[in-house]
């Protein structure tokens, strides 16, 4: 049994890692703004992580065996969980994004070392906390908060921070899918509307919402690996793919593609590719599915229940 902090993480797939830990007999305790309740039986820690003082206050005397940080999504957070926790946890595992690849165009899969965290420019000026300007630099946020983390090694006292960035692909299922993507497609078949796609489309890595619960899981508490590790599905998928199973589902639409040079284009669809390899992480031990075998069910989890 280990002490987990679980940062953030009550809705989506953060909620169903808080549970299988719990299920696994792991003491779990929750941090967040206090916008939001813990789970019966965990324990809830009020503090703004954005906050140093009040972070260290209601830490004050604390240790983890684990942190799972839900929610960096700054280079400046980053410098201040690395100051807070350097002390208090033996791992550190941040939930990052595929989205760090930004710059890439690989025909290949992009592997971690794609990404050489040394020379990223690390801007703790910029206007990180601006709702708009942080959700528009979503990527450069996360790639700047890792650069932070490889760059520790250690705190000013010299003691050790390991830490891991799960660089997780694109989500898909549950019925409680907040970010609307699906339905996008949904809707635009339903009424056959034009759907926006580049004229060279690429495919993407994707990773089903329980999947990706159980990897964090597994990259806190059942493994001891450090520095970054991409966790996607076997299978890319491609637009088509995607809207084919949607199509399947609600019945009576038609998938109508509109080829588009520039402009806004559909949320699963690519100009650029920058698909990741999973080798690491299969090397590490862990067994991932391929997307064939829940594309079906994350689509009816989540189009049946925006229809209801």
């Amino acid at each position: 049994m280990k002490d987990v902090l679980v940062i953030g993480g009550n809705r989506y797939f953060g909620k169903r890692l808080i549970a299988l830990l719990k299920e696994s007999g792991h003491r779990v305790a929750i941090l967040n703004r206090g916008s939001s309740d813990a789970p019966d039986g965990m324990e809830h820690l009020v503090a703004d992580r954005d906050d140093e003082a009040a972070l260290e206050s209601v830490l004050a005397g604390r240790s983890f065996d684990v942190v799972v940080d839900q929610v960096c999504y700054t280079p400046r957070q980053a410098e201040i969980a690395r100051r807070v926790f350097a002390a208090r946890t033996r791992r550190y595992v941040m939930t990052s994004t595929v989205e760090v690849y930004e710059y890439e165009d690989s025909a290949a899969p992009v592997a971690e070392d794609a990404l050489d965290l040394g020379t990223v420019t690390v801007d703790t000026g910029a206007a990180w906390e601006d709702p708009e300007f942080r959700e528009a630099h979503y990527g450069e946020g996360k790639r700047q908060a890792e650069a932070v983390f490889a760059g520790a090694g250690a705190d000013g006292a010299g003691a050790a921070f390991a830490w891991t960035s799960v660089r997780v692909a694109h989500v898909l299922g549950g019925a409680d899918d907040f970010t609307g993507r699906l339905d996008h497609y949904a809707r635009r078949i339903r009424a056959g509307e034009p759907i926006a796609v580049p004229v060279v489309n690429r495919p993407a890595t994707y990773v089903y919402v329980e999947e990706i619960a159980a990897f964090l899981a597994w990259a806190a508490v059942g493994a001891d690996f450090t520095g970054p590790v991409n966790a996607h599905s076997h299978g890319p998928l491609t637009t088509a793919e995607i809207c084919a199973e949607i199509e399947r589902r609600v019945g009576g639409g038609r998938t109508v593609f509109q080829e588009v040079e520039v402009g806004e284009i559909s949320p699963f669809s690519f100009a650029r590719s920058y698909g990741m390899d999973n080798s690491r992480a299969v090397g590490l031990g862990y067994s991932f599915s391929h997307s064939s075998s829940w594309l079906a069910d994350a689509v009816a989890e989540t189009i049946d229940e925006v229809t209801k």
